[in-house]
């Protein structure tokens, strides 16, 4: 009878909280994007707040279509879905590579555009941009989840070379569009794929030495990168490639902002006297007292805490803790292994992007172009995020259904 209850696949019971949680960050994006409009000088802001009301609103229909469906279906097209997306990866990768090289950086395959040097997205005409790199994070977390259950059940003893197919299953997933991505380039994207997916394997129930042994290598290279940083720069410089130089001016106005406020340093300083100077309150909605620059994506948090002060940021803060705690409680919840190794990679990937945005922007973590998830504004990241969050939807219902059983 459990079995039959943990194979529902249209859950009648709905995860209110969770709902909650997503319409409220939903009125956090719309205000602080119209917070910002006084900031934005690229493009029209009464646009791109109508645009994120219409994607918001289609993102909620997609995840009731999801909740619809129910996982078994989703989980049955992911691979289709990985082929479709490998695709769109390939298209823009032979328009930048190919395409671009022989005729010219102004030429690219039809619908493909260019947004600060990265080729990442397609324009589709009434529509708007479409990133094939942000709906790839969510479809590599489902199969990857699907790997892993699916190697422990046929595992028979616990082994370091058990240890060792399990990465290379995984691995070959997920190396194809690694690479695809980092050479639109968008490293942002690929740190995120990576951090999720390790994450999911160290819960995967792997043995602990290749955990120490992926700290020690990360906190080596650490080591490593900041030495040759401050003592021997050009063979960093070297190592680092043809865009070395635009890379470690990142570090330098991460490390020392002050040195070039109108340069390396912007982008931090600016932030920094955004927060620094809005108090406890704020500002007021649509202030310019601070130029802060990608004040609608990457910089959002920056223009809460400008016009809504440290109650602002606290308030967004607390809800993205709101939401991490929720998914922890359905992964606890969940009786399916595969369903707890999935939440446990949307934990990751979500707290990941939270961390480094908000650490970026106070000063703790070099500036990445990695968005605030459900806040900043972007069509692709906000409906991978709610397909994502569909599928936590399905598996809340089932493990609420499953609870109700036992203690009826």
């Amino acid at each position: 009878m459990r079995q039959e209850l943990l194979r529902v696949k249209e859950p009648k019971k709905y995860d209110f909280i969770m709902i909650t949680i997503l319409g409220f960050m939903a009125l956090t994006s719309i205000v602080a994007i119209y917070s910002a409009f006084e900031l934005i000088t690229n493009e029209n802001p009464t646009l791109l707040l109508l645009k994120q009301i219409m994607w918001y609103s289609f993102s909620f229909f997609i995840m009731a279509m999801i909740m619809y469906l129910g996982n078994d279906t989703i989980f049955s097209f992911v691979k289709v879905a990985y082929w479709v997306l490998m695709g769109a990866l390939l298209y823009l990768f032979i328009s930048k590579h190919i395409v671009s090289r022989f005729w010219g950086y102004e030429h690219h395959l039809p619908l493909v555009i260019t947004i600060n040097g990265a080729t990442s997205w397609f324009r589709i005409p009434g529509i708007g941009s479409f990133q094939p790199s942000e709906f790839i994070k969510i479809v590599l977390i489902m199969i990857t989840a699907n790997v892993i259950e699916e190697h422990n059940s046929n595992k028979i003893i616990d082994s370091y070379e058990s240890d060792i197919q399990l990465f290379c299953k995984v691995l070959g997933w997920a190396t194809p569009p690694l690479m695809l991505i980092f050479l639109q380039p968008d490293t942002g994207v690929c740190l995120i794929i990576i951090i999720s997916l390790a994450v999911m394997l160290m819960c995967s129930g792997i043995k602990r030495t290749w955990i120490f042994i992926g700290f020690g290598i990360i906190g080596a290279a650490l080591f490593i990168f900041f030495y040759l940083y401050f003592y021997n720069n050009a063979l960093l410089m070297r190592l680092f490639g043809g865009d070395s130089l635009y890379k470690l001016n990142r570090i330098k106005g991460w490390l020392d902002p002050e040195s070039d406020i109108l340069k390396t340093g912007n982008q931090l300083y600016t932030a920094l006297m955004a927060l620094g100077s809005a108090g406890i309150h704020g500002h007021g909605i649509q202030v310019n007292l601070v130029n802060i620059p990608e004040a609608q994506t990457d910089f959002i948090f920056a223009v809460i805490g400008q016009s809504f002060g440290l109650i602002g940021t606290l308030s967004v803060v607390a809800l993205c803790l709101f939401l991490d705690l929720k998914l922890l409680r359905i992964a606890t919840l969940s009786k399916s292994t595969r369903d707890k190794y999935y939440i446990t990679g949307v934990f990751g990937m979500l707290l990941f992007q939270q961390v480094q945005n908000i650490g970026m922007i106070i000063g703790l973590l070099p500036i990445t172009g990695i968005t605030l998830p459900f806040i900043s504004y972007g069509g692709s990241s906000l409906l991978s995020y709610f397909i994502a969050i569909g599928i936590v939807m399905n598996i809340s219902a089932k493990a609420k259904k499953l609870s109700d059983y036992i203690y009826e």
